[in-house]
C-alpha cells in the first residue's frame, strides 16, 4: 500500500504508539485501509514518519492484539475485515466523579483523631509479624479469620461487652458491607428484614441489591419502635441498641427485653451493630443486647473502624450457635476476605494489651472533644439544643429557626463547613420542623471544634445568649 500521511502529536501527552495505533485502527474501521491490504513494514513506516521504528512495533502489537491486522510469517501485517472481528465502538461514558471540597472544619461523623494512633507500636508489631519464619502468614488460612484473632476478640468482647462466645462462633470479614451479604445469603429467602429509620444508609441499599424485602421501623428517644415493629410482618430486625445511628438515642431496658421477648417468640434473629460500642462517657458501657439473650437469636456485629481505625477494613460478627452448621457448610469453600497480615497484626495488637491501652487514651481523648464541643454549644442555647452526647463520635443538634435542614447544610457549606442532616439518613426523606444537624467530632482538635463551632453559628445567624456573652471559653 502507498504511505498515509497520519497525523500525530508531537507535542501531546499522549504516547506517539498510541496516536499511531489509534489512527490506523480508525483507517480500517473506516474503510481508508481496506481488508487484505499490506501495511507497511516498521521499518519503512518508522522511516516515512520519523518515528523509531520501536514505536511503530508498539502500535503494531496493539493492533495485532486487537485483531484488526494479521502477521504472516515471512510477508508482513495485513488489515483484517471488520465484520469478522464483531468490535463495536462504544461511547464510554464520562465516569461520575464526586466533587471533592476542602472544607476548613469537616464535622464528619466516620472520622477519627488519626495523629492519635500508635503508629511507633504499628510499625513494632508489623516488624515483627512480617518474620521470615512466619510460613503460616503466606497461607490462605480458616475461612473464618485466624483463630488467634477470634480468640482474642471472643475474649475482648466478654471483657467489655459482657458477650458470651466461643471463636468457634466468631467469622471475620471486610467490613460490615462484607459481612451482612453473608448473613443475608445464610437466611431464609422469605424472611423480611427491618431496618432503623433513620438509620444507617448502607443497609437499606444491601437489603435492596440482594433483592430481599424490607421495612423501615421508626425510632424514637428510646431507640427502635416495638409496637411499629410488633405491626409489621418482618423476621430479622437490624437495631444500633447501644449508640442509635443517627439519632444516638439508647434502647431502654424495657424495650430490650421487649426486643429478645418479640425474637423468641417465632423463628426471628436481631442483627446487633455495635460499632461504636467503645465510647461512652456518662455511665459504664451498656452491655450488648448479646449478652441478655438466652435464645440464640441475636447475631452480633462490630468492627474496628472507630476503635482502630477505617481503612483497617476489619470487621466480626458473632453467630448463635444455632447458625454455625449452616454458615459452615453454605461457605465451606469461601476465604476469608482478610490480609493474614492484618489479622495478625491486629491479634498481637490485642493480645500485647496495646488494643485496652489505646481505647483508654481515645476514650478520654474524645471525651475532652465532646465536652469541648457541648460547652461551646450551649453558648447558644436555647436556639441550640444538644442530644445524642451520651456515647460515640458525633451528637444531633436541633435548631430553633424557620430554616429547613437543607438551608441550613447549604449555609454551612458556602462557609466552608461541613455537617449533616438527620433526614438524609431516612427513607422517607421530607422537610421535618425543627430540622436536626448531626455533627461528629472525632476527626477535629479542640481548637478547630471551638472556631467550627463559632463560624457555623455565625453562618447560620445564631447569637450568644445574652446571659453567656461575657463568659470566658
Amino acid at each position: 500500500m502507498d504511505m498515509l500521511m497520519f497525523q500525530l502529536q508531537r507535542n501531546s501527552t499522549i504516547p506517539l504508539y498510541q496516536q499511531l495505533y489509534k489512527e490506523i485502527k480508525e483507517a480500517i474501521i473506516s474503510g481508508t485501509i481496506s481488508v487484505e491490504t499490506k501495511l507497511p513494514s516498521k521499518r519503512k513506516l518508522a522511516d516515512y514518519l520519523a518515528l523509531s521504528q520501536t514505536t511503530v512495533e508498539l502500535a503494531y502489537s496493539q493492533l495485532l492484539a486487537e485483531g484488526f491486522i494479521e502477521s504472516r510469517p515471512r510477508k508482513g501485517f495485513y488489515a483484517q475485515p471488520i465484520e469478522e472481528l464483531a468490535y463495536l465502538e462504544v461511547l464510554q461514558d464520562e465516569p461520575v466523579i464526586a466533587e471533592q471540597v476542602d472544607y476548613a472544619f469537616d464535622f464528619n461523623p466516620g472520622k477519627i483523631d488519626t495523629p492519635s494512633f500508635p503508629f511507633s507500636t504499628w510499625r513494632k508489631i508489623a516488624k515483627e509479624v512480617i518474620d521470615e519464619t512466619n510460613h503460616e502468614m503466606l497461607l490462605s488460612g480458616h475461612p473464618q479469620g485466624d483463630e488467634t484473632l477470634r480468640q482474642e476478640i471472643a475474649h475482648y468482647l466478654f471483657q467489655s461487652r459482657g458477650v458470651v462466645c466461643s471463636a468457634e462462633q466468631i467469622v471475620i470479614g471486610s467490613g460490615t458491607e462484607q459481612l451482612v451479604p453473608l448473613l443475608i445469603r445464610l437466611l431464609p429467602k422469605t424472611l423480611v428484614f427491618g431496618f432503623e429509620n433513620p438509620g444507617y444508609p448502607l443497609t437499606h441499599n444491601i437489603f435492596s441489591h440482594y433483592d430481599r424485602k424490607a421495612v423501615p421501623i421508626a425510632v424514637d428517644q428510646e431507640g427502635i419502635n416495638l409496637k411499629d415493629l410488633e405491626a409489621s410482618q418482618v423476621d430479622v430486625a437490624y437495631v444500633t441498641p447501644s449508640h442509635q445511628f443517627p439519632t444516638g438515642s439508647v434502647l431502654s431496658a424495657t424495650r430490650r427485653s421487649q426486643l429478645l421477648n418479640w425474637a423468641g417468640a417465632g423463628e426471628r434473629y436481631i442483627i446487633e451493630d455495635d460499632y461504636d460500642s467503645e465510647f461512652r462517657y456518662t455511665s459504664r458501657p451498656i452491655p450488648a443486647l448479646q449478652s441478655m439473650d438466652m435464645g440464640g437469636r441475636v447475631i452480633y456485629i462490630s468492627t474496628f473502624s472507630k476503635s482502630l481505625m477505617p481503612s483497617l477494613r476489619i470487621a466480626y460478627m458473632v453467630l448463635p450457635k444455632r447458625l454455625l452448621p449452616a454458615y459452615q457448610q453454605t461457605f465451606l469453600h469461601y476465604s476469608s476476605s482478610v490480609p493474614r497480615l492484618d489479622q495478625q497484626m491486629v491479634a498481637r495488637f490485642m493480645k500485647d494489651g496495646h488494643f485496652a491501652r489505646h481505647l483508654n487514651r481515645m476514650r478520654k481523648l474524645y471525651q475532652k472533644k465532646l465536652e469541648k464541643l457541648t460547652s461551646s454549644l450551649l453558648l447558644f442555647a436555647p436556639v441550640v439544643k444538644i442530644s445524642g452526647e451520651q456515647a460515640g463520635m458525633h451528637i444531633v443538634l436541633t435548631i430553633d429557626t424557620t430554616r429547613t435542614e437543607k438551608e441550613l447544610i447549604e449555609l454551612a457549606q458556602q462557609a466552608g463547613i461541613r455537617v449533616f442532616g438527620l433526614q438524609s439518613y431516612n427513607v422517607q426523606e421530607q422537610a421535618v420542623f425543627p430540622p436536626q444537624i448531626i455533627l461528629g467530632f472525632g476527626g477535629l482538635s479542640e481548637g478547630e471544634i471551638q472556631q467550627g463551632v463559632d463560624h457555623l453559628m455565625a453562618c447560620w445567624n445564631i447569637p450568644i445568649k445574652k446571659s453567656s456573652s461575657s463568659i470566658k471559653r
